[in-house]
């Protein structure tokens, strides 16, 4: 950071006030938000564009903590500056002499931000509460608390940890080898995940504007999210149903397992995701897959009984990928979990027939909330629906576990 903020020119720190006057006074989305910025500033180098989207990260990432520092709740373009001022601060980074970092500097916390700082074993001071240390909302941290007790302290700090980009190879188009080979050969060094398909890169790279990417050699799918598939298990030639397929990054997946023979349906309740499937699909050359927005109850009754393999990846809290989108944590609310677990079981309770007899469906989250996931598993398999399925395994993921998404995934088979 040091290094950067000495060739930092000041409309780059505007870029990122303006971006968060955008996250937390318009409500909007973090991605699509830095997204806009980078792509109206084309000239930006590497670096600076990197400096713009992990700053803005930052900040979004550890708001309460910052607001706590600063005192008071940012309003204006101005009072984000400061708030940024705050962040360079905390990471030891000395503010340059510009006019609006002025009244920082005229101001008594940097005491405050040197007894917060993390020691060297990366702990912070015991008197700081954790929903502030951790930069969290209160009613979040309670809940986290409630439902995984012996986990929530280091889950929570897991949380705050920037992703991992992770690459799945595409089958259809290479093997992860030649990906490998081929990302090296575009300068993106990247290790492979054993076992798998995944490559984990080492440093941050816009692979999107390589000629592999165009190719349709690989996805960006974090490790975690391309386990769900394999659970499934899917062989060439099943018809296989991905009833909440949205963007298609798992219906993609599951094409390349099942080497583009058999059908894939793939259901949502958004016509236009299912718009960005088609066009993702034809790049990875998956040409198995039929895509049919979800416009009554009868679509799915109409799929009863067909499906040898189902695919249950249903909407969640998100609180297993909040590392992945910090701005979440911020924009989700208590009543919006509740709606979502009853959204979760109605899914569950209507769309489980499609499977057929002998056949087998995934539930899946990236949510690390028992109440959103083994929880309702038990349920479901209480309920009328659910008494002729039985539980072959489940995962729990935490992103403590080996660094990547915090997900849950739900192996079941129709007797």
């Amino acid at each position: 950071m040091s290094s950067i903020i000495t060739t930092l020119h000041p409309l780059l720190v505007r870029l990122v006030a303006q971006s968060l006057l955008s996250i937390f006074k318009e409500n909007r989305y973090a991605d699509k938000v830095i997204e806009q910025a980078l792509r109206s500033n084309p000239k930006a180098g590497s670096r600076d564009r990197a400096f713009v989207a992990e700053t803005t990260y930052e900040v979004v990432r550890y708001y309460r903590l910052y607001v706590e520092i600063l005192g008071s709740t940012p309003i204006t373009e101005q009072d984000f500056w400061e708030l940024i001022g705050v962040h360079l601060a905390f990471k030891n980074v000395e503010l340059p002499d510009w006019k609006e970092f002025k009244i920082l500097k005229s101001k008594d916390f940097f005491a405050k931000i040197k007894h917060w700082q993390p020691r060297s074993d990366g702990k912070t001071s015991d008197d700081l509460p954790r929903s502030i240390r951790e930069s969290i909302p209160e009613w979040l941290d309670e809940l986290g608390k409630t439902e995984l007790p012996d986990h929530w302290d280091e889950t929570l700090h897991w949380l705050n940890r920037p992703a991992q980009v992770v690459l799945r190879t595409n089958r259809l188009r290479t093997s992860p080898s030649e990906l490998k080979a081929a990302l090296q050969a575009e300068n993106v060094d990247t290790r492979a995940m054993p076992n798998s398909d995944a490559l984990v890169l080492n440093a941050r790279k816009n692979v999107f504007q390589t000629s592999i990417f165009r190719k349709g050699w690989f996805e960006m799918q974090d490790y975690s999210s391309q386990l769900v598939a394999p659970l499934l298990a899917p062989l060439p030639g099943m018809r296989v149903v991905d009833a909440c397929a949205g963007g298609g990054g798992k219906t993609l997946h599951l094409a390349s397992l099942m080497e583009n023979k058999g059908s894939i349906i793939a259901l949502d309740t958004q016509a236009w995701k299912l718009d960005e499937l088609r066009l993702r699909a034809r790049r990875a050359g998956a040409a198995n897959i039929e895509t049919r927005p979800i416009e009554s109850r009868k679509t799915i009754k109409r799929l009863y009984g067909s499906a040898d393999r189902l695919l249950l990846d249903v909407p969640c809290s998100g609180i297993g990928i909040l590392r992945r989108n910090p701005d979440a944590k911020w924009k989700l609310q208590p009543e919006q979990i509740e709606k979502l677990r009853a959204t979760q079981q109605e899914i569950l309770q209507a769309y489980a027939p499609i499977t057929k007899p002998g056949g087998r469906m995934v539930y899946a989250t990236c949510s690390i909330l028992p109440s959103e996931n083994q929880g309702q598993i038990e349920k479901f398999l209480q309920s009328d629906a659910g008494k002729h399925f039985k539980l072959l395994e489940e995962r729990r993921i935490l992103p403590q576990d080996d660094g990547f998404d915090g997900f849950y995934i739900a192996l079941l088979s129709r007797e």
